[in-house]
């Protein structure tokens, strides 16, 4: 979990104030004053319970779409039952695992969520091809190690493929990260803001 985001989490947890100090005035704040802070007004046990959660949740979706693997393509599909296409697949997992409902279209996948680096990806993060020649045509989830899963085309089936491979770098269009907000006792899935139940 990056700084930034760290301190996203102390201040929603809770106001963090730091004590003037001369010598580090207008530098960083950096990964160990954070701790720092967070231990002196006793945010480190619930900031540690947060991220237990959080890779909970993300070990359910991964989990959740590996269990889909084998699954033939179909246009339009949307579950298990008729098949899936791309986002429909997506669409699927996140409402499965998580209870998130993304749009139905990869391109609207896109714009509904947060645009990230390729070096920042995470499992879990959405990952974009342009396979028909229009940007953000072709969606799958990311599993780490350069590896995505995704329902590629008539006739195969949802596997993971390596991003790597010459048909898909050259086809890769963007990463993006899905804000899971928090509801009743779930927590956020990745790098958002927690929100008491």
């Amino acid at each position: 979990m990056t700084c930034k985001w760290l301190l996203v989490i102390a201040l929603a947890c809770g106001s963090v104030h730091a004590a003037p100090n001369q010598e580090n005035e207008g530098a960083p704040l950096t990964q160990e004053r954070l701790a720092e802070i967070l231990h002196e007004r006793g945010l480190g046990a619930h900031l540690q319970s947060m991220r237990h959660s959080v890779a909970t949740s993300t070990s359910s979706l991964i989990t959740t779409a590996m269990g889909m693997i084998g699954i033939p393509y179909r246009f339009g599909g949307t579950s298990p039952e008729t098949g899936f296409d791309c986002s429909g697949f997506v669409r699927a997992i996140y409402h499965d695992a998580v209870g998130h409902l993304l749009p139905r279209q990869a391109s609207e996948q896109a714009k509904a969520t947060q645009k990230i680096d390729k070096k920042e990806l995470q499992p879990g993060d959405l990952v974009f091809f342009n396979t028909m020649r229009r940007a953000f045509s072709h969606v799958g989830i990311y599993v780490g190690d350069g590896k995505f899963i995704h329902a590629p085309s008539k006739g195969k089936t949802v596997r993971v493929e390596s991003m790597n491979t010459r048909y898909w770098a050259k086809r890769f269009n963007g990463a993006r990260r899905v804000e899971v907000a928090a509801t009743s006792h779930t927590d956020p899935i990745m790098n958002t803001a927690y929100t008491a139940p």
